[in-house]
């Protein structure tokens, strides 16, 4: 094994121990050192691949968007119009609500930090605005497709982004209160039929 790929396992392993103690106890009561324990590394390899504990959770955050931006992006080139572009794009919210069950009441705990902290507010804001120009993008694609009536784009992208906000966020809370998946799919469903040209 070269000395790249024992960095590249090492990074990787800090990822994977972080993951499972900010599931377990929460950011706040997560140390360094706790992660360090469970990734069977030393607190000098710790810092040499991240700056802070700050720094891996934003990895980790990243990671997360970056999987949920690769299903929407896979949903959408698979439709031959918007609207069915958006409800195949709704039909993945099961699988993002599969993979991060456990994880989601840790991002709602750093959503919480961004509340005191600038610096960590202005990468928590940053995605959801990358997400609402995207949706914005995809309702005016529909409008001059012609199957979206003429709205205004950033208004009808805002409303997508609150709303998957908040079926996470209800997700979170009671996991077990609804299908989520089917929520999220009957939802953009209702939204479409405000949205779409008939």
């Amino acid at each position: 094994m070269t000395g790249q790929q024992r960095g590249e396992e090492t990074r990787s392993n800090i990822l994977e121990a972080a993951l499972g103690c900010f599931a377990q106890h929460g950011y706040e009561a997560t140390g360094v050192a706790g992660i360090c324990k469970r990734a069977g590394v030393t607190k000098g390899a710790f810092y040499y691949h991240f700056p802070s504990k700050q720094a891996v959770f934003l990895e980790l955050f990243n990671r997360w968007l970056e999987g949920i931006g690769n299903q929407l992006a896979e949903a959408r080139s698979e439709a031959t119009s918007v609207p069915e572009g958006l409800l195949r794009m709704a039909g993945k919210a099961q699988s993002v609500f599969d993979t991060t069950s456990g994880q989601l009441p840790m991002f709602l705990e750093f959503w919480t930090e961004a509340q005191h902290d600038p610096a960590i507010r202005k990468v928590i804001i940053a995605p959801y605005r990358r997400y609402r120009d995207y949706f914005s993008e995809i309702i005016q694609a529909g409008i001059e497709e012609h199957t979206l009536k003429s709205v205004d784009p950033d208004v009808a992208a805002q409303v997508m982004v609150s709303l998957a906000v908040g079926l996470v966020l209800q997700g979170v809370l009671d996991p077990k209160g609804a299908d989520w998946g089917k929520t999220t799919r009957n939802a953009i469903q209702i939204l479409l039929e405000g949205l779409q040209i008939k």
